[in-house]
């Protein structure tokens, strides 16, 4: 194992530079200066503004009645009492219901939920929403939340007193959506409560109470970091220009009047009466809210001088809330180390199997531009996957920590804020960062926007029910590399099209599929469901064979069709890919950016007996594509067949981009492998653990099992397992690569070395996991834990 696995960065220094996030990085090629980026919410202070406007006092939100509620389910003697509503719970799911008669229009969305309550036992309030406008069913909603828990819950102090509990929701919640609103005052049976009173504080409220000064902000789910002012403020920089400047900026508001955004700068000559001279640069008013607008502001002008820049506000209404998302002055002059990449896309790919695209053996054509890719650049053909979902193998890859290192199993686990992620190195080195996220899994919710200026979540997306999310990211993503074509920049473009639902759109429904058998088989897809065990699997429709079989549906012939129109989806999103190239060709970056096309997992279609993925380490789930592309860098057509690891990406752009690794990275740089030097070979892991999670996580829940791959076999260790299962299993890694023949029997003695090696390696891992955990909140100056804060890094 790696000398670097086991040590992690001091704890202070990695505290400070996640809330600088802006630290020269220390191993660059001297041959050229780094890139000049000065992001304004660096420079921020207090004394930023001269005279900060006053926030509202007070956030009332929309204070809900607390007549017409209903007794659900497990409650009795629902009353109002002295003002409050009292009643008495018989189970321990308890629910009372409102159906909310003044439910919220427009884009706005809940901040938190605030109770004003006691009960006499229990630990755990919890709230669940629904925005079904017909055909409501309280009981089936009960029914449900055993099932799939509402998230929105807090602690709850048994007593006589009266307690205030604030409830934030850990994902976005519009609060159009709140037409029905259940609460469940305790999960203790026989106990009283009373509800004194209940509010919906909106991001709005919200926002009009908190002072100005850096925050995490989203419009429309689209977040920046930010700095957040209101009418009448202005706020002043002071800095020193570079040779070619300009100001990389978004503006935005949640205000419904208008709001008026100006950008000046002082040079220090005085007016009249004596103040310095302000010039406008830009004046731009903002009339929609809720929707980020580009405005970047040319400073060339003012090139190699000290000036004062003043960011202002005016609106006819209050509070006036202005949004100035990722203001960062930038150099378009600066040259990049000799050798490094100016730009680099790495290109994440959901649920993409290997052996589904042309470059690796596949007969169907769906693949036509990522083969091209592959012609020109390097192939690996032994990549292995650390983890079998996104949730798990994005921090991986984001981080170079094995999961049982950086900790994220669980549907709800965040990312440490003391781990330092890619697109931190890349953003103290000066780079532009931008993530497009086509699921939860890859953004906030984990904590993998640390260290991007700009995160497009999956609920920007215009169609959330559709996986096919390549058109419109590869369509936001074009123009932003116009307007950063000459700085260095890191992109991760995370798309889904591959991922359940897999039917694509036209015309790649019908290229590998007969479209008169589409029907009988939408047929099966619903009839199928009501013989899944599994809830989260009848959720996504994901039968095994057994199910498929008891249904009386041949499983061949279904899964068949199911893979016509998976491959539909990997063609419809390579189309995409070429667009990608098309853009960067276009905009002349194709020789200076490195573009890295992988995959998080890939899918089974009942290789095991099962579908979907996250349920074992077989090889249809844990192998990838690995695709390294740059003319006159990267060596044209090497295909390397060594087995790397998701892990080792990190390492090899950093090491290609001439930046430093970070020190508790367990990866290695591939750079060896492709310059033909020394390359050590380290063999390759994989896990899916247990989850406790209940029904959010692929099941099965109460399995655990560990691979290693090395010198050609790939051992499974089986830690927890249904009975009859094997304990441990062995398979050709080249011969067999979907784990089909089990070896073990053959070969003892590989079982025993893999097993001793898998071991270690396991108990290295766990215990770099807990030099992680040190790097808590606990041990950060309070500057530096309300700068994370401010940032949403810490919760």
């Amino acid at each position: 194992m790696n000398r670097q696995s086991s040590v992690v960065k001091p704890i202070a220094a990695r505290a400070l530079a996640a809330a600088a996030l802006l630290v020269a990085a220390s191993c660059r090629s001297r041959s050229a200066p780094p890139p000049f980026a000065q992001p304004l919410i660096e420079l921020y202070t207090e004394s930023s503004i001269a005279a900060p406007a006053k926030p509202r006092p007070s956030i009332p939100g929309a204070i809900l009645p607390l007549t017409g509620w209903e007794a659900g389910p497990g409650v009795t003697d629902l009353r109002l009492v002295d003002g409050k509503l009292t009643g008495r719970s018989t189970s321990d799911t308890p629910v009372i219901h409102l159906a909310w008669p003044q439910v919220p229009t427009g884009p706005d969305t809940v901040h938190a939920l605030v109770l004003r309550m006691r009960v006499s036992a229990g630990s755990t309030v919890a709230v669940g929403f629904s925005s079904e406008e017909k055909g409501f069913d309280l009981k089936k909603q009960v029914e449900d939340s055993k099932t799939w828990p509402w998230r929105l819950t807090g602690p709850i102090h048994p007593g006589d007193e009266l307690r205030t509990v604030e409830l934030v929701p850990p994902l976005t919640q519009r609060a159009s959506d709140l037409r029905h609103i259940m609460i469940r005052p305790t999960e203790a049976r026989g106990a009283t409560f009373a509800i004194e009173s209940i509010r919906i504080v909106s991001r709005e409220d919200y926002l009009a109470g908190i002072p100005s000064g850096v925050s995490w902000q989203g419009l429309s789910e689209v977040y920046h970091e930010t700095l957040v002012s209101r009418a009448p403020e202005v706020m002043r920089f002071k800095l020193a220009l570079p040779a070619r400047p300009w100001l990389d900026l978004s503006i935005g508001t949640v205000e419904d009047a208008p709001v008026t955004f100006r950008v000046g700068i002082v040079l220090g000559g005085s007016s009249q009466f004596g103040e310095p001279m302000t010039s406008l640069l830009l004046e731009r008013t903002v009339t929609r809210g809720h929707r980020w607008e580009p405005a970047a502001v040319d400073l060339s002008a003012f090139a190699g001088k000290k000036v004062t820049l003043t960011l202002s506000l005016t609106s006819e209404a209050a509070p006036g809330i202005g949004l100035w998302g990722s203001p960062v002055v930038r150099d378009r002059s600066r040259p990049m180390p000799h050798g490094a990449p100016q730009g680099v896309i790495l290109v994440w790919a959901d649920t993409l199997r290997r052996d589904h695209l042309g470059t690796y053996g596949y007969s169907r054509a769906t693949s036509p531009h990522i083969d091209k890719l592959a012609s020109e650049g390097a192939t690996f053909d032994g990549c292995v996957g650390q983890a079998t979902w996104t949730k798990v193998a994005t921090p991986a890859l984001m981080t170079s920590l094995y999961p049982a290192t950086h900790g994220v199993r669980e549907f709800y686990d965040r990312l440490p804020a003391s781990v330092t992620t890619l697109a931190e190195v890349f953003r103290e080195a000066g780079y532009a960062t931008v993530s497009y996220s086509s699921i939860l899994f890859t953004g906030q919710m984990t904590n993998l926007h640390q260290g991007f200026e700009e995160l497009h979540e999956s609920g920007s997306l215009p169609d959330q029910k559709s996986s096919k999310t390549a058109r419109e990211y590869v369509d936001r993503l074009l123009p932003w590399l116009t307007a950063h074509r000459d700085v260095p920049f890191f992109v991760l473009l995370h798309i889904s099209d591959p991922h359940d639902p897999f039917k694509p759109y036209a015309p790649y429904d019908t290229l590998f599929n007969d479209p008169a058998a589409a029907g009988e088989h939408e047929r099966q897809m619903e009839a199928v469901k009501k013989h899944i065990q599994d809830p989260l699997m009848k959720d996504f429709g994901m039968p095994s064979r057994a199910e498929l079989l008891k249904a009386g549906f041949d499983p061949e012939a279904y899964t068949t069709f199911n893979e016509g129109w998976y491959d539909g989806s990997i063609r419809a999103m390579d189309v995409e890919i070429g667009r990608l190239m098309e853009g960067l060709r276009a905009a002349g970056l194709t020789d200076k950016t490195l573009v890295v096309f992988t995959g998080d997992h890939g899918e089974e279609f009942l290789d095991h007996g099962r579908s979907f993925h996250g349920q074992s380490v077989y090889g249809e789930l844990s192998d990838l594509p690995l695709i390294l592309h740059r003319p006159g860098s990267i060596p044209k057509g090497k295909r390397i067949a060594e087995t790397v690891q998701t892990i080792d990406v990190m390492p090899t752009l950093l090491a290609m981009s001439h930046l430093p690794i970070p020190r508790e990275a367990q990866g290695a740089s591939l750079l060896p492998l492709l310059n033909g030097t020394n390359w050590t070979r380290r063999p390759a892991f994989s896990e899916k653990a247990e989850t406790k999670d209940g029904n959010d996580c692929p099941p099965p829940h109460e399995t655990e099992s560990f691979s290693i791959t090395e010198d050609g076999f790939k051992l499974i260790r089986n830690d927890k397992r249904p009975a009859g299962a094997p304990a441990v299993e062995l398979y050709d890694a080249l011969r067999d690569p979907l784990n089909q023949h089990d070896l073990s029997a053959r070969h003892p003695e590989i079982v025993s070395r893999l097993s001793r090696s898998l071991a270690v390696w396991k108990s290295d891992a766990e215990a770099a996991r807990g030099e992680v955990e040190a790097g808590s909140k606990e041990d950060l100056k309070p500057e530096d834990l309300e700068r994370l804060r401010s940032l949403g890094y810490i919760r």
